[in-house]
């Protein structure tokens, strides 16, 4: 299963860029894993939120294909714990998902003609996070989930 990282905005800052490579490359021990950083036009700034948001849909909506199966992070979608979300990861490993796409929208969050496309909303907290710590989080999740899979000491029960 090819698993991808999908995040609207800038490159990754370089305050945490290191962090987010080490743990991205971890997973590559368990799965293809890659990062696409989505950048949005110069003029997105002077766009109303909707037309903001609906800008960004376009550009997802270019890069999905048949296979993609999206995980929105959205603040209204379910919450798991690591374990639950080890087993999500297991379940659509045995159903043969070839791509799994973890999407992390905009500044004010992801278009609903996304919402509507995603397989699978996923809030990682109710708490609000700055963007880039997301895309660390989100990273250290997916490789503590392989790593309960695999019963490595890594997360500790």
């Amino acid at each position: 299963m090819k698993i991808e990282f999908w995040s609207i905005g800038k490159q990754h800052d370089p305050s945490i860029r290191e962090a987010i490579e080490e743990y991205t490359s971890r997973i590559k021990k368990y799965a293809t894993v890659k990062w696409e950083i989505i950048s949005v036009s110069k003029n997105a700034n002077a766009l109303s939120e909707i037309d903001q948001k609906k800008s960004e849909a376009k550009l997802i909506l270019e890069r999905m294909d048949r296979d993609t199966v999206l995980v929105a992070l959205d603040e209204y979608g379910k919450e798991m714990s690591s374990i639950n979300l080890a087993t999500f990861l297991t379940q659509k490993a045995d159903m043969g998902t070839k791509k799994l796409v973890f999407l992390i929208g905009g500044a004010f969050g992801i278009d609903q003609s996304i919402l509507d496309k995603a397989k699978h909303k996923w809030s990682l907290s109710k708490l609000t996070f700055p963007h880039q710590l997301v895309r660390l989080i989100l990273a250290e999740q997916i490789y503590r989930a392989f790593s309960i899979t695999k019963n490595e000491k890594y997360h500790h029960q």
